[in-house]
Parts: C-alpha cells; sequence; structure tokens
C-alpha cells in the first residue's frame, strides 16, 4: 500500500519584505523549513496550517490565498510515503513573541527536537536556505515572482 504525507506551509512575509524560515533539528537531522507540517486526520489544511502557526510559532494566521501545491513525486526523507505539500501566503493576526536568530540552527538550549526562526530578504532568498527538494521549487517560484 501507498502512503501519502500531506504537508502544509505558511509563506509569511513581513512588511520589510522579508520571509520566516523555520530551522529545526530532529533526531540529530537538522533541515531549515518554511513554518508547517503534517496535516492530521481528520483536519482541513487551513485548519492544520493556522494549528502549525500556534504550535510552532505560537501565533494565529489569516490565509491571504494558495500558492502552490507539489505537482512532481518526492519521497519523504524521513520514511516510504510520498510527499504533498500546500504553501499558502498567509499574514500573522497576532503578535510573533519568537526570539528572532540571523544565523541558521542558531537553537536555545539542547534536546532531541530544537527549532529557531529567522527572517530572510525576499530580494536574497536562495533554494539553498531551505532543506527539501519541495521547498527548494517554492523558492524559485517565489523569487521568479519578485
Amino acid at each position: 500500500m501507498y502512503q501519502f504525507n500531506v504537508r502544509v506551509y505558511g509563506l509569511l512575509i513581513n512588511d520589510r519584505n522579508e520571509i520566516l524560515i523555520s530551522d529545526e533539528q530532529e533526531y540529530g537531522i537538522r533541515f531549515a523549513k518554511f513554518p508547517g507540517g503534517g496535516l492530521e486526520y481528520g483536519e482541513g489544511l487551513i485548519d492544520g496550517l493556522k494549528r502549525e502557526f500556534v504550535e510552532e510559532c505560537n501565533t494565529e494566521i489569516e490565509v491571504v490565498s494558495h500558492f502552490y501545491t507539489t505537482d512532481f513525486y518526492v519521497k519523504s526523507a524521513f520514511n516510504d510515503s510520498q510527499i504533498i505539500s500546500v504553501y499558502y501566503l498567509v499574514k500573522n493576526i497576532t503578535a510573533l513573541n519568537l526570539v528572532f536568530k540571523t544565523l541558521p540552527f542558531d537553537f536555545d538550549g539542547e534536546g532531541d527536537v530544537l527549532q529557531s526562526f529567522r527572517w530572510i530578504d525576499m530580494a536574497k532568498l536562495q533554494e539553498s536556505d531551505v532543506t527539501f527538494p519541495i521547498d527548494q521549487h517554492v523558492v524559485k517560484l517565489l523569487t521568479n515572482n519578485i
């Protein structure tokens, strides 16, 4: 049986035209991505994205518009599932009370699961700023639309 892994991500761009990136480490694997994550069973895409932003960023968001849905095959980096990712342009409707870093993977504390956030100027955004192939494709789409 084939497994599909549906993921939903938010592209949050601030007033300074910077996009929010989440640097994460889970069980020794480091990766940079857009905020968001896996859809839970019984959950709609937008509800899942709102939940992820509350869990990861402790903020509430509003979805502005759909940006992109995966249209090519990608195998998960973590298991044998096929990844389907949906990206939305979002804006925060409550304050972002996060500590923003300037360097990638600048984590506070220790543990199996670590996370930090940073802003990247849209004019300087590159595919290498994110880890996964679908995110890299989204960066290409974002930078072609500037």
